[in-house]
């Protein structure tokens, strides 16, 4: 049998693939997606599968793509889950659509990934899996054995598998342009304070308070501190900026789609910086009633993505509203950066429904 494995060169999917070939006799391909992987880790996923001994590897770029139809999709919908700004989660139907692409172009029988029992990222992989390729098996290693992370360990250590982790931490880490979160191992006691060393993207650098400038057309950010930038670089440069801020920390007990409340730590610099502003611009140039109706879509939209209900077409219905309204939301908004603060400094748009004259207590009201 012919398996073709989401490979993201971590503990989970390296384990995964000695598994898959010696439990579940397979020829194992994978593929690592990269929607905002350093390319040091790339080169790791690489050589990583290549001496677990696969058939093939597959390293797919996927920024671009992932930015402009994921990302800015999740910008119009102002995208966050209790709290916090999407990220794993829109990136995993993008994931699993890759990997059935090239398991059908592979001729491979079945499609397989590290999730575990208890996460997310079994349903949000099923269902891609599931709708775009029915015909194959779906093979998860670590849930159907019920490996815990002692066990996955273990395992590895006894089958001398590299992947290049201090057992000690134990952490478990997934990143993307869109954010980075960080479980697992004492993160998983909400009375520990997390230590500084889990963080990468939010450590505070800058000497003092910065104020940017973001220009958005359409819905979606175009223009940086009045440079026009693409989705991908805009993206990564309001990482580094907010970032250096310490902006987009966040340390949260986040409820799971199976009911368990876990332990969860993100850094989301740009995600939120850009949340921030784009919301804030389309109170400037939305109606109230469509501001109302979007507020109540935005939840909705949010939990199915949060799902795995990307392919929904409840979720597909909703973008075409969400859709509707971003050809009005268009302009500048400045935001001030300093020591994990942001907010905006002002704003401005050309379809901006703010009158100074009607809103001034300064004038009197027309007769």
């Amino acid at each position: 049998m012919k398996a073709v494995l989401a490979y993201s060169g971590g503990l989970d999917t390296s384990v995964c693939v000695k598994i898959l070939q010696e439990k579940y006799n397979c020829d194992v391909i994978t593929v690592t997606i990269d929607v905002g992987i350093s390319e040091s880790e790339l080169k790791q996923a690489e050589e990583k599968a290549k001496k677990l001994g696969v058939l093939k590897h597959f390293t797919i770029d996927a920024k671009e793509e992932f930015a402009r139809d994921y990302v800015f999709k999740a910008i119009k919908a102002n995208a966050s889950y209790e709290g916090y700004p999407l990220s794993t989660a829109l990136a995993r139907p993008l994931t699993a659509l890759k990997v059935v692409k090239i398991a059908k172009e592979e001729g491979a029988d079945a499609l397989a990934h590290g999730a575990t029992g208890k996460g997310n990222d079994q349903f949000r992989f099923d269902a891609v899996f599931k709708s775009e390729a029915p015909e194959m098996k779906i093979i998860a290693p670590v849930r159907e054995l019920n490996l815990t992370r002692e066990e996955s360990i273990a395992y590895a250590k006894e089958n001398d598998i590299p992947w290049g982790m201090d057992p000690d931490k134990s952490y478990s880490i997934d990143e993307n342009l869109w954010g980075r979160s960080i479980e697992g191992g004492i993160l998983e006691d909400p009375s520990v304070e997390p230590p500084e060393e889990i963080y990468e993207w939010t450590k505070i650098t800058a000497s003092g308070p910065e104020t940017v400038t973001l220009e958005f057309k359409e819905g979606v950010p175009v223009a940086l501190n009045g440079t026009k930038k693409g989705p991908v670089e805009l993206i990564q440069e309001m990482n580094a900026i907010a970032g250096k801020h310490g902006v987009g920390r966040i340390d949260m007990i986040e409820d799971r789609i199976l009911g368990i409340k876990a332990r969860e730590n993100y850094e989301c610099p740009g995600a939120v910086s850009i949340i921030m502003a784009h919301k804030s611009l389309e109170h400037l140039v939305l109606k109230r009633k469509d501001l109302k109706l979007k507020e109540a879509v935005e939840p909705v939209w949010s939990e199915l993505v949060y799902n795995g209900a990307w392919n929904d077409p409840q979720r597909i219905k909703l973008d075409a509203f969400i859709e509707s309204t971003q050809e009005q939301v268009e302009g500048t908004v400045k935001l001030k950066l300093d020591k994990k603060y942001c907010a905006v400094a002002g704003m401005e748009s050309k379809k901006s429904l703010y009158s100074q004259e009607a809103a001034s207590f300064d004038k009197k009201i027309s007769q």
